[in-house]
Parts: C-alpha cells; sequence; structure tokens
C-alpha cells in the first residue's frame, strides 16, 4: 500500500511537472515579442564624427522576413541564393557586422562567386571600412569579367515593383563610391563609368550620372563634367532614382536650385539630394553653404544611407571634424 502511494505520489509530481513545462512552452511560444527577442541586434552605432546614432527597431514585416530567410538558410546552408538573401536580411535590421561574416562564410565555400563579395563590400561601406569595400568590390569586378549581366532583386521594393539594377551595375556603383568616400576621384570616375556602360536603365544613366558630374567638379574639370551629362533628358522614365535624376537636371540646366531646396533630411532620397546640394555649394566656391547642410545632414537618423556617409567623410577630410 505505501509503495503503490508512493508511485501515485511520483506520478502526479512528474505530470504536474510536464504540465508546466509545457504551459510555459507554450507561453514563450505565443509572446508576441518572442520572435524580436530572440534577435539580439546592436542598440547604437558610433560613427567616424563620434554621433552615437540609436538604431531603430526594425519593422514587423522585417522581422518576418528575416526569419524566413534564416530558416531557409539553414535548412540549405550550401545554397548561394539562400546565404545571400540570409544576409541582405541581415543587414536590413541594421547587423551590419553579422551580414559581413554570414558572407564570408559564404565566400569560404563559394569563393568565385562575384555576388557574395558585391553584397559584402556594400556592407563594410555601411561600417566605413572603405578599403575592406574596395578589396571585395575589385575582386567582384574581376569575376564578372566575360560574364553576362543579370537583374538584381530588390529586398526592398520599389513603388512599381520593378528592380531597376543589375549586378555588374551595382559591383562598379559600390567600387566608385568606396573610393570617392577615400577621396580618390580618379579611381571612383573609373568606377563609375563601367557602371554607367553597365545598362541602358534610365535609373542606371542618372544614378551614375551623378557621381560622374560630382567627381569631375571635384576635380575641377567643368568642361567634361558638362560633357557627362549628354545622355540626361528633360523627360526620362526613372523608376526609383528620382533625387539623382532631380540633381543631374540641374546640373544640366533643366531646372533651377530653388526647386531642390529642402528643410528635412533622414532617408535615402532627401540625404542624397543633401549631400548633391551641398556639393554644389562646396565646387561652386561656397564652402560655408557646403559645411552648414553637410553638418545638418549628419544630425539626421539616416546613419547608413550614401549622402550621410559622403557628407561625413567630406567634414572629416576638408572642414576639420572629428579627430582626423
Amino acid at each position: 500500500m505505501i509503495i503503490q502511494k508512493s508511485l501515485r505520489h511520483l506520478f502526479a509530481t512528474v505530470l504536474l511537472a510536464l504540465l508546466a513545462f509545457t504551459a510555459c512552452k507554450d507561453t514563450k511560444k505565443d509572446t508576441p515579442s518572442n520572435k524580436e527577442a530572440s534577435i539580439e541586434r546592436p542598440k547604437t552605432f558610433t560613427t567616424p564624427l563620434e554621433r552615437e546614432i540609436t538604431i531603430a527597431a526594425p519593422s514587423e514585416k522585417m522581422l518576418t522576413q528575416y526569419e524566413e530567410a534564416k530558416e531557409t538558410y539553414h535548412a540549405n546552408p550550401d545554397d548561394v541564393e539562400a546565404i545571400i538573401w540570409h544576409g541582405r536580411r541581415t543587414a536590413y535590421l541594421g547587423h551590419y557586422a553579422d551580414a559581413i561574416g554570414i558572407y564570408s562564410e559564404g565566400i569560404k565555400k563559394y569563393p568565385e562567386e562575384p555576388r557574395l563579395y558585391r553584397h559584402r563590400g556594400h556592407r563594410y561601406i555601411s561600417l566605413r571600412k572603405f578599403d575592406e569595400a574596395i578589396s571585395d568590390l575589385e575582386k567582384a569586378g574581376q569575376l564578372i569579367q566575360g560574364t553576362e549581366n543579370e537583374i538584381e532583386q530588390d529586398g526592398m521594393p520599389n513603388a512599381q515593383n520593378i528592380p531597376v539594377s543589375t549586378l555588374h551595375g551595382n559591383i562598379w556603383y559600390h567600387l566608385g563610391l568606396a573610393n570617392y568616400l577615400k577621396h580618390d576621384y580618379e579611381k571612383a570616375y573609373d568606377a563609375y563609368v563601367k557602371c554607367r556602360e553597365s545598362g541602358i536603365l534610365p535609373d542606371n544613366i542618372v544614378s551614375s550620372t551623378h557621381w560622374l558630374y560630382m567627381i569631375q567638379r571635384r576635380l575641377g574639370n567643368e568642361a567634361l563634367a558638362h560633357d557627362v551629362l549628354k545622355p540626361i533628358e528633360a523627360e526620362m522614365d526613372v523608376i526609383e532614382n528620382q533625387s539623382y535624376y532631380e540633381l543631374c537636371k540641374l546640373y544640366k540646366g533643366l531646372i533651377p536650385l530653388d526647386s531642390l531646396l529642402q528643410t528635412e533630411t533622414g532617408s535615402p532620397s532627401n540625404d542624397a539630394v543633401a549631400y548633391g546640394l551641398a556639393n554644389w555649394h562646396f565646387y561652386n566656391g561656397e564652402k560655408e553653404k557646403a559645411e552648414k547642410i553637410m553638418t545638418d545632414l549628419v544630425e539626421s537618423p539616416s546613419w547608413s544611407s550614401f549622402g550621410y556617409i559622403a557628407a561625413e567623410s567630406d567634414l572629416l577630410e576638408y572642414f576639420g571634424k572629428g579627430n582626423r
């Protein structure tokens, strides 16, 4: 009898423990914030100007896309597409160092895959590691020699959901940018020439032409700067790079300067315009205006936009900001 009671007591204890464990497990599963809590993202980023940026929390949609990409990757760890999208979705959360790690693991498996170097190079730019970015993007440029170009799918589609960039174009674009950010304008120019030659899509034409023009103005070659504007027309079917298009029309005299004046920054498109206007003042001899716009720009939250990073780089190089 005593043994039976003991066994019943033991059975009841084990049953209660199992129920409690199951309840806790189900509660954890159903907690809305559990998915986000499982992603330990960096909270801040300190810029080269020693400004501490609070990284915005990603949307639920971005988190869901990240989880899906991560699950696909873990189910197919040797699939190049799965590696690339795991890295891209990770980067969209602000995990740039983690994304670089994912691409690096992919490169160990596929050392001749240009897309992995292209995407890792982009994220080195986000972290202001320009030498590393140049090394990766030059490698990608070597690997695409003699290969057919291809449309690159968007991770964050435009309003028309039509991809407007290519693999070759993105490699040369980011290589040009990385060299520009190091103020190596000759190498930047060569890369952007290759970028513009990589495709006929209007979005590619206006984005590359914008940088080609600014580079030649920085070099003091005003005649050549205006010569690179030949492909720019008053009416072009630009889908995504509208900011670059408006700047190109300004450079060509198709619209007045005051049509682009703005007070807000904080998005990649607005930052592109702000930096373009700052640069316009810079190479037209109005350095104080240029510095003011660039200073305002780096007070915005869009710390990984190309306009922001370019303004930051110029403030360090030309205006004595930071610890250089």
